[in-house]
């Protein structure tokens, strides 16, 4: 029988993980078969880890990680994968905005042969600002980056163990995950839910986090920062040269001298802040370049508690 292991990141979630374990356990683990619940501690510093022990007493099928410090959603998500013992495996949020029983909705679009289900926001109950930016951001990725992105978004998606190898074979930094599932290519289908507005805890999803994911999906995924680049220098050129045509008509035809320190030093300024916001896109696909060749990892676990060992710990590098 197929077994289902359910991937949770956590940080700074020690107000709404036993909230989730209980969810779950009333909604979906009693008719699933077998699972795996794989909690990851990306670097809290709460009591997030001294509560996951407490679920982990709770069930024997909870297996749990703690990463050496925060190293971001996108490995903390990529270590609870690559360490997960599923056929197949789904990520979820600690967060309770999403429904458990979504789970069940993916896993049986699994068994019907999709190898990437994604769950697709149909609505979201936050406040209007956060709604418009996330909308523009999906629709920024689906413009230029993949044209696949659900114009909803996706919290979370479930994935065959064929593409969880396929993700560890891609080993990359400053990425992120959910595009890169998108970018795999596998048969792929879609459920719909409504996000809820949290309840409990405070998000950690910071305006720096969010502005990283714009970059790293860009970076990552297209081509459009460089071309951008481009396109900016043809029409500063032609922009440049029409001006210097109608200057110098001006000047043979009608005598008006060629004056300038004012409009020559805007000119020089808007340029020069052009070319150190060139510069600024060069650095960042050099920046990754150099952590992509450096081969640090994309996390380390520290301590990892495996299913019916409360009280081992194993320590390792990945």
């Amino acid at each position: 029988m197929s077994k289902i292991s359910i991937v949770i990141p956590v940080y700074y979630n020690e107000d709404t993980l036993m909230d989730l374990y209980q969810d779950m356990k009333e909604k979906i683990l009693g008719q699933i078969g077998p699972y795996e619940l794989v909690f990851v501690d990306d670097g809290s510093g709460d009591d997030s880890w001294k509560i996951m022990n407490e679920i982990k007493a709770l069930d024997e099928y909870v297996r749990l990680v703690k990463l050496s410090r925060n190293f971001g959603e996108h490995a903390a998500l990529l270590a609870g994968l690559s360490v997960c013992t599923g056929d197949c495996a789904v990520t979820k949020q600690a967060d309770l905005q999403e429904d458990s029983t979504l789970i069940l909705e993916m896993y049986e679009s699994w068994k019907k042969g999709n190898k990437v289900v994604l769950a697709v926001r149909r609505s979201r109950d936050e406040n209007a600002v956060k709604v418009f930016f996330a909308n523009m951001y999906y629709a920024m990725v689906r413009k230029f980056v993949n044209k696949n992105m659900p114009v909803g978004g996706c919290d979370c998606y479930l994935v065959d163990r064929q593409v969880i190898e396929v993700l560890e074979r891609l080993d990359e930094k400053n990425s992120s995950l959910t595009l890169q599932v998108l970018w795999v290519g596998f048969k792929t289908d879609m459920v719909y839910f409504d996000r809820k507005d949290r309840e409990k805890g405070k998000s950690r999803w910071t305006f720096a986090k969010k502005f990283k994911l714009v970059m790293d999906s860009m970076m990552s995924f297209s081509y459009v920062p460089i071309r951008f680049m481009t396109y900016i220098g043809v029409v500063f050129d032609l922009f440049a040269l029409v001006l210097m045509i109608s200057v110098l008509v001006e000047y043979f035809t009608n005598g008006v001298p060629i004056l300038g320190w004012a409009s020559l030093m805007c000119v020089i300024l808007l340029s020069a802040g052009l070319i150190l916001s060139m510069l600024g896109i060069l650095g960042e696909y050099v920046w990754r370049t150099l952590d992509a060749s450096r081969t640090r990892p994309p996390f380390i676990i520290d301590e990892e508690r495996t299913p019916g060992h409360g009280s081992a710990a194993d320590n390792e590098d990945i």
